[in-house]
């Protein structure tokens, strides 16, 4: 299932990035009171391109993982992004053979005023969803969630029980939530695909989690 947002709350977004380079658009996508809901940064090429969330090499390696672990499927769980366009940035350069100049668009980390645009969007989602487990993949959903100064190299891999930022009702910044959420920061895969060296830590993690949720599961039998 892909959500639907309420136009208000899109419109507020895409009049908040008037001139930033952003393009497309991807909506959350799963089931509602799923066990985790997956964040990840924003969508890349190929989800800009198919409108579904982790699509391209990072989110098949990321199903690849909640179903070896896990024993998930993309259907168990609720996939979305703390900003719903995709970032680009435009470089020039010049081709080899030809000398011609072309432009480029590679992907980028979405800015602080990006994911803030989208805050009441994302807060409104999260309501919706209720999930059991907010699984934040990598610094910047992370930030969006716990706040700026916190960094994945140090949380990565633990259960977390803490109030998470919410949209400030007279539109400046966050402020934290009165309600406590299960929070499990976790590497993107992005991160070992390009630093292969993370790989071992990255599947220890979630072979820890994954045997830390099936306590949790049979405590509560």
């Amino acid at each position: 299932m892909l959500i639907e947002y309420p136009p208000s709350l899109l419109q507020q977004a895409e009049d908040s990035l008037k001139g930033h380079h952003l393009t497309g658009f991807v909506a959350g996508q799963g089931p509602k009171h799923p066990k985790i809901m997956l964040i990840g940064e924003a969508p890349g090429r190929e989800e800009a391109k198919t409108g579904v969330p982790f699509v391209g090499a990072s989110g098949k390696e990321l199903m690849k993982l909640i179903e070896e672990y896990l024993h998930m499927t993309r259907e168990d769980v609720y996939i979305t992004s703390v900003v719903r366009r995709r970032p680009y940035s435009i470089k020039r350069v010049k081709d080899k053979k030809t000398g011609a100049v072309v432009e480029k668009t590679p992907n980028r980390t979405p800015t602080k005023a990006e994911v803030y645009a989208y805050a009441r969007l994302f807060d409104w989602e999260l309501d919706q969803v209720r999930p059991k487990i907010l699984m934040p993949l990598g610094n910047t959903s992370l930030q969006r969630l716990l706040g700026p100064s916190t960094k994945i190299g140090s949380l990565h891999g633990q259960i977390l029980h803490c109030p998470i930022q919410r949209a400030a009702s007279d539109h400046q910044g966050y402020v934290m939530s009165n309600q406590s959420y299960t929070v499990i920061p976790m590497y993107h895969p992005a991160a070992f695909l390009y630093a292969r060296k993370l790989e071992p830590i990255v599947r220890h993690d979630w072979e820890a989690i994954a045997q830390k949720l099936d306590q949790l599961e049979t405590d509560k039998i």
